[in-house]
């Protein structure tokens, strides 16, 4: 029996409440329940410094960073909504990523990515396309699923528990999806990266 897979949320903000961490948390829960190994990397415990290419030395905060998401077999990705982009905190993160371009694999090759954005409108959606780009230029596969939760905020009680049955399942749906895809990639020899990926738009269509 193979050892289950392994899939890393990153996410949230430097706010004591944050709802994109909520958000990512319940996505998470729908990988677990798929039958992945999970952790969070939540960015206001990291306590990254800001990324500075002239002294990249890893510190113990940087280096679980980016050896958890090298080590994973798929994330997934929360950010807040700041100025139409994602957070300041939830980029550096990214950037410190590029002292993964000497490893082996590079950077992030064929991991299968999840994206979540949590907004305090209605545009999450842009963070997303934020976030899509980046999946890219880490050789990174994003799940077409994605999952923007529009005044976020307003979607969980006093005690932080979401109030919304529709963006539970369609978070839990996107952590299961990261799984499945995942578990093809690792599974096959050679996979077709972009037929999974499109086989997963299509399921997830046909569940909606």
């Amino acid at each position: 029996m193979s050892e289950p897979l392994k899939i890393v949320g990153l996410g949230g903000s430097l706010a004591k409440v944050s709802s994109s961490r909520a958000v990512l948390a319940i996505a998470l829960e729908g990988a677990e329940e798929a039958g992945a190994e999970i952790e969070l990397l939540d960015l206001r415990e990291l306590g990254l410094p800001m990324y500075n290419p002239d002294d990249d030395e890893l510190t113990a905060a940087t280096a679980r960073l980016v050896e958890t998401m090298h080590g994973a077999d798929g994330h997934l990705w929360s950010s807040p909504l700041y100025q139409g982009s994602v957070s300041g905190s939830f980029k550096n993160a990214l950037d410190w990523l590029h002292v993964l371009g000497g490893w082996e694999p590079p950077h992030l090759t064929d991991k299968v990515i999840g994206l979540i954005s949590a907004a305090g409108g209605t545009q999450g959606l842009q963070a997303i396309n934020t976030m899509e780009f980046s999946v890219r230029a880490v050789r990174a596969w994003a799940v077409p699923f994605v999952v923007p939760v529009p005044t976020a905020a307003r979607l969980f009680d006093d005690g932080g528990r979401l109030q919304n049955e529709a963006f539970e399942r369609q978070l839990k749906m996107l952590g299961s999806e990261v799984v499945r895809v995942a578990e093809r990639f690792r599974v096959e020899e050679s996979p077709d990266h972009e037929a999974e990926c499109e086989k997963a738009r299509e399921r997830v269509a046909a569940a909606a």
